[in-house]
């Protein structure tokens, strides 16, 4: 994630937990872009009423947050959980879709460059566009041309050429997804960060949909109703048509205003430059959080491990329990993830209203348990109505603990870096998670998926006691 802004300079240095600024509405030094988002967005968190909360989806930029969500969430579902489908169709090990969910670490890592969209202009497209959608347009058209890549390549014939552009993809998506969080965190107020979040995550999951069921559904049309087993040019028609639909986030780039920009110090050499764009909003983070930093950055590397974990060889679950393309499609990618827009919604809606970390909590816990949910869908085997009440429950979780955990990472950060620290942030999420992940491959196949899902449950356990200790950081004026 992708993803506040200040009433007063004098008010903010009063406020100094995190959480509490999120929810009051308070972070410094910058304007919303949107001034009727600025209007609702200025009423305390603890006295807004229902409509109130929920009138903060109908406001400019949380539409626009929506399609911008959509853009943002196409590609992953494409280098990660449709690509092991498709890869155990053509007949890939499952050690090596494991190991080649590592391509994903590139959304771990996307803090090594995050400095360079936060600051560095890009000639002519920046001058044009502004910093942001400048960025934001730039890695769209990377991940339209990995796709394409990914589409005409064979991954039956020859793998690596489908990885390479799997790989390509996975770095424009974290770019977009850089330049994506900043652009919201600066789009409106701090108060108003829940909101956003939660029309990001919805149209993030109606591109989980498109990337997720939408291909299953192209490829199996493309294939024809009686025919089995892998088809290229059927995997290669719904790629193809994947690649197009990135034209929306691109509009959406272009039509959009450029928010109100932090304002940057112009550097005098390259040490200067450095020095801001590098150092500065790492040792920005660890001067409020101070030794508190550690606990913060340790519950963000583990609050999604359960279902990050799990998720890699959830698509090789169901190509092994018999299930097809036109199941896995309107269960889990159109039934599932519609619960998870309900969860997102849900899951904003109470940050807002409650506080961010009570829904931090119960998200956790929901995570974790609804993995157990998949080892008992194990022993009961090819079921559509168990797959049906198992994929909605376990997304329902998930969209809530999305919500939530976005929000609090946007109130983790500070306006004046915030693409770099976002994307500390949010890659933290990632690297540990991945990096397992990249082992459930050999796990499944020595254990077994019951044993497998059972543990990816356990997992989870260490981030309720994270949460409860997270919830009293404050952070240092």
């Amino acid at each position: 994630m992708g993803m506040g802004i200040g009433l007063a300079r004098e008010i903010t240095q009063q406020v100094e937990h995190p959480v509490l600024r999120l929810i009051i509405g308070v972070m410094p030094e910058a304007t919303p872009a949107d001034p009727a988002t600025a209007a609702t967005a200025a009423t305390p968190a603890a006295s807004r009423t229902w409509r109130e909360a929920l009138n903060l989806y109908l406001q400019p930029a949380s539409l626009r947050m929506l399609l911008l969500g959509f853009s943002a969430g196409l590609p992953l579902l494409l280098v990660l959980g449709t690509l092991s489908f498709r890869l155990r169709e053509a007949g890939i090990d499952r050690s090596t879709i494991g190991y080649l969910s590592w391509v994903g670490l590139a959304y771990g890592f996307k803090w090594v460059w995050a400095p360079l969209v936060d600051r560095l202009p890009i000639p002519g497209l920046t001058r044009l566009l502004g910093r942001r959608r400048s960025w934001l347009l730039l890695s769209q058209s990377v991940v339209v041309a990995g796709l394409v890549g990914m589409a005409l390549n064979d991954p039956s014939q020859l793998l690596r050429p489908l990885v390479w552009c799997a790989l390509a993809v996975a770095l424009g998506s974290a770019t977009q997804d850089i330049a994506l969080d900043a652009y919201r965190i600066e789009s409106a107020q701090a108060n108003a960060q829940a909101a956003l979040a939660a029309s990001y995550q919805t149209g993030y999951r109606l591109a989980m949909i498109w990337a997720g069921a939408g291909v299953l559904w192209i490829a199996a049309r493309a294939q024809g109703a009686q025919a089995t087993g892998y088809d290229q040019l059927a995997w290669q028609t719904a790629y193809l048509v994947m690649a197009a639909s990135m034209a929306l986030g691109a509009v959406t780039v272009l039509l959009s205003p450029e928010p109100v920009p932090a304002p940057l110090t112009p550097a005098r050499n390259l040490g200067e430059w450095l020095q801001g764009a590098l150092v500065e909003p790492f040792a920005d983070f660890w001067r409020r959080y101070r030794w508190q930093a550690v606990l913060v950055l340790a519950l963000i590397s583990v609050y999604r491990i359960s279902d990050v974990v799990m998720g890699i060889m959830a698509n090789p679950f169901y190509v092994d329990m018999g299930f097809s393309k036109d199941e896995v499609a309107a269960v889990t990618k159109v039934y599932g993830v519609v619960m998870t827009l309900v969860g997102a919604f849900v899951g904003g809606v109470l940050s807002g209203r409650f506080g961010v970390m009570r829904v931090l909590m119960l998200g956790a816990v929901l995570s974790a348990a609804s993995n157990w949910l998949f080892a008992w869908l194990a022993g009961v085997g090819h079921d559509v109505n168990a797959l049906v009440f198992v994929v909605s429950a376990d997304n329902l979780a998930s969209g809530i603990a999305s919500a939530a955990f976005i929000a609090y990472l946007s109130s983790l950060t500070n306006i004046s870096y915030s693409a770099t620290q976002y994307a500390l942030l949010s890659s933290m999420m990632l690297l540990l998670p991945k990096f397992l992940a990249g082992f459930s491959g050999d796990f499944v196949n020595t254990y077994g998926y019951a044993a497998f899902f059972n543990a990816t449950a356990w997992l989870g356990v260490p981030v309720l006691l994270l949460v409860a200790l997270a919830s009293r950081v404050r952070s240092v004026p």
